[in-house]
């Protein structure tokens, strides 16, 4: 793999380096936008009020935003939109039959939910803007509040979140990597230096302990070194192919692995479980607390970072959406099996069809319990930590395992199209040599 990674394989494959170009524009496209102000907002109040905020629940907004949300950018309420609608959908599509068959129609199917997954997203987004729009009046950040501070905020809100969205999907389609992970990856990587920066200055003013700041050290490498080696951890299934006999050539038979990955999931459940923690608690930050009402007061005091009520949601969502996206989206028990039988392939000791995807499916319920565990501890853990020393949000278990995650994502996917680039230029050498080899022959003479 390393000589795959090489500058001169790079240099030479040329559409992989238009795809991370085009990736890398997209995503400054996206990084400018988050310094674009709404309008109408109170600039200096908001300042003081987000210095204020920035160590409760207001600064993981603000990490899950890249920080627009902390300036009041057009992309304040960043993709989570959209990802609270794909879950939506994702949950509508397992339990509503019309939809399961849609979803079965191949690529027409496809389109169809991804547009639906679009309405819901501009109908979250304008709820939001909504109510992010009423709690910046509430909170005296507003210039000129009023029905047209609220309608212009909105659609610059919903705009941003739709601008967002198709950026996602431009960079999944033409780009490197997937385009919703990236956003968020970059969102946090662009503002660690500044939490860096604001924690190394703690420790110098003695606010932090020398001991402490040692400590966050020691825990972000050993999260690091364990979030990389979970997910490189696999469990084999055994798989055996028969003899078969194609026209006059018999082929032996042969046995090869299925992989099952300890997170099939990846770092979805993470990114889900923080958007549905997210939605309720933005709006309650941002309020006042004379008028934000005992409803918001309350969420704002049980579903803070740290608070036992917020631990046990997060870690019971990581739980459920790690189960439902592993057996809906990356790994399938049915697919899988009819796929293996297609193909002739049985698992030893197991028939073929129903017997083996049930066999499947207890292996794989197995596997998500250790899987599920492992995103729930590095979540929680750095989090309990955070909470008691005040270490900022950038260093949070969700944070790191985002960023692990789709790096050794976008990684892979680097070597693959360099793999294949190589691929391609055998086959083209081959190819070129054959030609000139049938050149060379002479035909016979001619009576």
């Amino acid at each position: 793999m390393a000589a795959n990674t090489s500058w001169a394989a790079l240099g030479k494959a040329t559409d992989l380096r238009n795809r991370i170009l085009f990736t890398l524009g997209l995503l400054i496209v996206y990084r400018l936008g988050t310094f674009i102000p709404v309008p109408g907002i109170d600039g200096q109040a908001l300042r003081e009020f987000m210095e204020q905020a920035g160590q409760g629940i207001g600064g993981m907004v603000s990490m899950f935003t890249g920080g627009a949300l902390g300036r009041m950018g057009i992309f304040a309420l960043g993709i989570m939109p959209y990802i609270s609608a794909s879950i939506i959908v994702q949950l509508l599509t397992s339990m509503v039959p019309a939809l399961e068959q849609l979803k079965k129609e191949g690529e027409q199917g496809r389109k169809k939910i991804n547009q639906y997954t679009r309405f819901g997203t501009v109908a979250l987004a304008t709820v939001q803007a909504y109510g992010l729009a009423v709690s910046l009046e509430s909170g005296d950040l507003a210039t000129d509040p009023g029905m047209f501070f609220r309608l212009s905020t909105m659609i610059t809100l919903v705009g941003g979140t739709m601008f967002l969205m198709w950026l996602g999907e431009q960079i999944t389609a033409r780009g490197i990597g997937n385009g919703i992970s990236l956003i968020i990856f970059v969102g946090i990587i662009a503002e660690v230096p500044a939490a860096l920066a604001q924690f190394f200055a703690s420790g110098r003013s003695g606010a932090i302990s020398p001991a402490v700041i040692v400590g966050v050290i020691v825990m972000v490498i050993a999260v690091i070194t364990f979030v990389v080696f979970m997910e490189r951890a696999l469990r084999k299934i055994h798989i055996q192919y028969p003899r078969r006999q194609a026209g006059m050539k018999i082929y032996e038979g042969g046995s090869s692995h299925l992989p099952v990955k300890v997170n099939p999931a990846g770092v979805i459940p993470a990114i889900f479980a923080s958007s549905l923690l997210l939605l309720p608690v933005t709006i309650s930050t941002f309020s006042s607390g004379a008028t934000s009402g005992p409803i918001m007061s309350w969420l704002l005091a049980n579903f803070g970072p740290g608070q036992p009520l917020y631990l046990l949601f997060f870690a019971a969502m990581i739980v459920f959406f790690a189960y439902f996206y592993t057996f809906n989206v990356s790994f399938k028990p049915d697919d899988v099996a009819d796929n293996l039988k297609k193909q002739n392939g049985f698992v030893p000791g197991i028939r073929p069809g129903k017997k083996t995807a049930e066999y499947l499916e207890y292996v794989v319920n197995r596997v998500l319990v250790l899987g599920s565990a492992y995103l729930a501890a590095v979540c929680l853990l750095p989090e309990i930590l955070r909470n008691q020393f005040a270490i900022p949000f950038y260093f949070g278990g969700t944070s790191v395992l985002i960023i692990v995650s789709v790096t050794m994502d976008t990684i892979q996917q680097v070597q693959s199209h360099l793999l294949a680039h190589q691929y391609e230029g055998l086959i083209e050498k081959s190819q070129l040599r054959g030609k000139g080899k049938k050149r060379g022959r002479k035909g016979p003479a001619r009576r």
